[in-house]
């Protein structure tokens, strides 16, 4: 079991940054993939990021790529989502997610997180 707690959001302008965090309970975050995925109001989840169980790869979904960056530090059971260059269409919910492939689709993760809110002002 794996429980996930998010943090980091806000209220951010066009243009400027936030670095999410995601903290996780129990001793196989590091055998996990984790990613992020974001849910805008009156639209579906969508995936944001992924990243292996050791780091070294990275997924992205086009509309974050070059902008975002996913990270993860195994000793201190935390992911990270630094988002730079934010755009009003940023602005949802942000969960992460722990699972056992690195893809985009959300079946394939079984432990969420409860989400924190990111807005965008133009």
């Amino acid at each position: 079991q794996v429980q996930l707690v998010e943090s980091g959001g806000g209220l951010a302008q066009a243009g400027g940054s936030l670095r999410l965090s995601c903290a996780a309970s129990g001793r196989t975050f590091s055998s996990h993939v984790m990613g992020w995925f974001r849910q805008a109001p009156g639209k579906e989840r969508e995936f944001v990021a992924a990243i292996s169980w050791g780091g070294s790869g990275t997924y992205y979904a086009d509309s974050v790529k070059g902008r975002f960056t996913i990270s993860r530090d195994n000793a201190k059971n935390t992911v990270y989502l630094q988002m730079n260059s934010l755009k009003s269409e940023d602005t949802a919910v942000y969960y992460c997610a722990a699972g056992t492939v690195v893809t985009a689709g959300g079946d394939d993760y079984h432990f969420w997180g409860r989400g924190t809110q990111v807005t965008v002002s133009s």
